[in-house]
């Protein structure tokens, strides 16, 4: 999915889950794809998983990891995400998961604890990254 340069584009996928809002997925500009915020939805049935910190964080991340990788990008090329969780006390577990998904050279990143993330979610992740 090629944006020419200063143009704005809307990046959706099938394969990645779908909250149904009025939003896209992804915005592609200037070479960089921000995506919207993701959690444990699982892209085959759009149903909310319910679990623990750790499931509800691969849910949230292989969502992002598809969405990157439709629009001809990888987890490799993030920059920036930004974390969301329902309880700060899971801030451990969760990174326990999440720096499976980075090996070297992990993107910079805040976490904050949200007061209440949508459809009673223990995670939601945003991220910008580049094509």
């Amino acid at each position: 999915m090629e944006a020419k340069l200063g143009e704005r584009k809307a990046f959706d996928s099938d394969k990645a889950a779908d909250f149904g809002g009025p939003y896209s997925q992804a915005i592609i500009h200037n070479g960089l794809i921000y995506l919207s915020g993701q959690g444990a939805l699982n892209p085959e049935t759009n149903q909310i998983l319910h679990g623990t910190i750790e499931e509800e964080t691969e849910v949230a991340m292989d969502n992002i990891r598809i969405i990157m990788e439709e629009a001809g990008s990888s987890l490799n090329n993030l920059l920036q995400v930004r974390v969301y969780l329902a309880d700060i006390r899971d801030y451990g577990r969760f990174n326990d998961v999440y720096r499976k998904y980075f090996h070297e050279d992990p993107p910079a990143r805040s976490c904050i604890q949200a007061a209440k993330l949508p459809f009673g979610m223990r995670v939601e992740i945003d991220a910008i990254g580049c094509i």
